[in-house]
């Protein structure tokens, strides 16, 4: 690809940070370790170069501000995640921060400064790969952080207040960079799809109309183990071929409503023995729908389905809520604006909704947010074949540009 204007420096950049590491095998960058500070003091330079004051906050995050003529206007703040998922790819949440960091640079090289500031957020812990509790840094500066997060532990059984303070943050004072009311205009997040639609469409940017609910759940079935070889078929009480029945109903319960999906990661069968009957099985649920109401159907006709099936094979059955969030729409002034810059760089655009979670959600409870969604090869994400064009990174970078040059606060 011929020289570009955003593009060649981005890529370089965003393989620098994949480069920043636990293992030297695959990426992995969680919360309050060395790699996490390394890679928030890398981005910190690259910020000051493009004309920005930066900090480090009470929260782990690194924030980058570009000042406006007007030092009273709330900011336009934009940014995403620096932390990754364990074998990740380097575009994930990365991206995200090195677009915005190129849009400032940009604007810092022809010596223009907006009505309002620019905040850069490279926010930490996202993923919550290291404790388990994910968006600290977004909560924290939503003020909405909780707490009891501090008392999370990883797999050496270190807390997250435990590794605030071996990092060299005060636990107590995480919640000290929570905006106030009013100064930030909006929050507008640049991500990779991390889905197949956008390139299934033949597109490279889409506009996202909103932030998908979820709720994660744990069945746990109760049957009775039994010697494989002696127990006729028709006297098992099998814990198995119960969550076999009940994962094919979530796939059918979920297939063909729009934005509605259904998971099963995890299923575990005790004793786990090839010669035994399960005498119990446990799994995971996951399901999520663009509209609350869609999603809480479906997971009240799978409870439903699955009690039918266990009280018919005479099985025991215990389900516990283990995550639950709202969704969270985009603002339509945003989705607006963005699809007015996807078009300004003579590209068509879609609407789609996000069925990931992003930092934008948390931070809806602070002032209206919107998001951009480019592309990645296959959709595939949270994983090393991560990929993306480089022309469609070069646009997406044109088009966020156009976005922030062209903001007005919304109503």
């Amino acid at each position: 690809m011929a020289a570009t204007r955003f593009a060649d420096r981005m890529l370089a950049q965003l393989d620098e940070l994949g480069r920043i590491s636990e293992s030297p095998d695959f990426l992995q960058r969680t919360f309050l370790t060395p790699e996490h500070r390394t890679a928030h003091l890398r981005v910190a330079d690259w910020m000051r170069e493009a004309g920005m004051e930066v900090e480090h906050d009470s929260a782990g995050n690194v924030v980058g501000r570009y000042a406006g003529t007007d030092p009273d206007a709330p900011a336009l703040m934009t940014g995403s995640h620096l932390d990754t998922v364990r074998n990740a790819g380097k575009y994930d949440g990365m991206l995200g921060v090195i677009a915005p960091l190129a849009c400032i640079a940009d604007l810092h090289k022809r010596g223009k400064r907006l009505p309002f500031a620019i905040e850069l957020v490279g926010f930490a812990n996202e993923e919550g790969t290291r404790f388990g509790a994910s968006m600290a840094g977004s909560r924290a500066v939503a003020g909405t952080f909780d707490g009891a997060m501090l008392k999370q532990t990883d797999k050496q059984g270190v807390s997250m207040g435990d590794a605030y303070q071996a990092f060299g943050l005060d636990p107590a004072k995480v919640g000290a960079c929570a905006r106030k009311p009013g100064s930030i205009a909006a929050f507008m997040e640049l991500h990779i799809e991390q889905g197949p639609v956008l390139e299934h469409e033949g597109l490279a940017l889409g506009v996202v109309t909103a932030i998908s609910g979820a709720k994660r759940l744990r069945a746990e079935i109760t049957g009775l183990a039994g010697h494989a070889g002696t127990v006729p078929m028709g006297q098992r009480q099998d814990a198995l071929l119960a969550a076999a029945e009940a994962v094919q109903y979530i796939e059918t319960r979920c297939t063909g409503t729009p934005t509605l999906v259904g998971t099963v990661g995890v299923l575990e069968t005790l004793p786990g023995a090839m010669n035994v009957i399960p005498g119990k099985t446990i799994f995971s649920i996951d399901i999520r729908a663009a509209e609350d109401s869609v999603r809480d159907a479906a997971i009240a006709d799978v409870l439903k389905e699955i009690k039918a099936i266990c009280a018919r094979r005479k099985l025991e059955v215990r389900i516990t809520e283990l995550y639950a969030s709202t969704s969270t729409p985009c603002h339509p002034a945003l989705m607006e604006a963005a699809e007015a810059a996807i078009k300004a760089q003579g590209l068509p655009t879609m609407r789609l909704p996000s069925g990931a979670g992003h930092d934008a959600a948390t931070l809806a409870p602070l002032c209206p947010i919107g998001m951009i969604f480019m592309r990645c090869t296959r959709g595939i994400s949270h994983n090393p074949l991560e990929a993306v064009l480089p022309e469609d990174v070069e646009v997406a970078t044109a088009a966020l540009l156009h976005f922030i040059e062209n903001f007005k606060p919304v109503q």
